[in-house]
């Protein structure tokens, strides 16, 4: 693989992660919860080939309860 097909394949990860970071924080708006600090880990992307990771980062107790009743809804529903 040549240096510009590398290129290609790593700008496409990162991409492909920040397309992740979007619709996770339009699934959870979708729900009333909003976590401050979502984004791509930009350490992950800082390697000569990225591999990126999706930093969840931190958030309010409040935030974190909004989060875990949608979930245990989700979770009920799907029982």
């Amino acid at each position: 693989m040549t240096a510009t097909e590398r290129r290609k394949e790593a700008a496409g990860r990162v991409r492909a992660a920040e397309d992740a970071v979007a619709r996770l924080r339009a699934g959870l708006a979708g729900v009333g919860v909003k976590l401050p600090s979502l984004r791509v880990d930009p350490v992950s992307c800082a390697a000569s080939e990225p591999t990126p990771l999706v930093d969840l980062g931190r958030c309010s107790v409040e935030t974190a309860m909004r989060l875990s009743v949608q979930l245990e809804a989700a979770a009920a529903h799907d029982s």
